[in-house]
């Protein structure tokens, strides 16, 4: 009984091993001690040699990357900007994939530095003011096409690249809020300048009609006394 429980067990062991199951959101490669031998793209239960084949599993859905922190530009007139930057890509050949890069962490860091190539390339033919209000549409447009082309040997297929912020830099935002502080309070002084300048002008006028009521009435006071 105890033997055939355990022959049981280990049939059960063999066959678990022996198969694997790729889900609709997964594509496979499998690899005969690291050598990829097949690459499995449609879901279902498949069969594959204990401890000799490995499968390794990929995402069939659109992913997203963001490089975490804001990388820093020149643009065109000499401004430094920050750019925050998202990408959208898939896999489109697995087998590629893991021949070049190997995995989703190796292909986000090959995408960043192509994206970060290329949008100091773009950037820099720019003017500041030109990316923040009318520019960056285009420049997304390039820097997507030029990515798309750039990812393609490693088995991707970039969707689109996206600025997800652009700022001034930390310390050169200082700055230009302490001369916006300084532009706002020279107007504010010049307000009050010119409300002072205006309440003398009113008081002025006041005290003048002031003196010629009182003078009015004081000559009818005296010419009411001499009737």
């Amino acid at each position: 009984m105890v033997l055939r429980v355990l022959l049981i067990f280990m049939v059960l062991l063999i066959l678990s091993g022996a198969t694997y199951v790729v889900s609709e959101w997964q594509q496979a490669i499998v690899t005969r001690f690291g050598q990829p031998i097949r690459t499995v793209r449609e879901p279902g239960l498949y069969w594959k040699l204990p401890i000799i084949h490995t499968v390794t599993y990929f995402d069939k859905r659109v992913l997203a990357t963001e490089p975490g922190t804001a990388g820093e530009y020149l643009t065109l007139d000499k401004k430094r900007l920050a750019i925050d930057h998202i990408s959208r890509w898939e896999i489109v050949d697995p087998l590629q994939f893991y021949r070049t890069v190997r995995d989703e962490r190796g292909a986000m860091a090959r995408l960043n530095d192509i994206i970060t190539a290329r949008l100091r390339q773009e950037v820099g033919k720019v003017d500041f003011k030109a990316i923040i209000r009318e520019k960056r549409d285009e420049i997304m447009g390039t820097v997507t096409g030029a990515t798309r082309e750039l990812a393609a040997p490693f088995g991707i297929r970039v969707v689109d690249v996206r600025v997800k912020r652009a700022d001034l830099p930390p310390e050169v935002q200082a700055s230009v809020f302490a001369r916006m502080q300084a532009e706002r309070h020279r107007i504010a002084l010049k307000y009050r300048a010119e409300g002072d300048e205006k309440a003398r002008e009113i008081r002025a006028e006041a005290d003048k009609a002031r003196e010629i009521i009182i003078a009015k009435a004081y000559g009818e006071s005296q010419r009411l006394r001499g009737e």
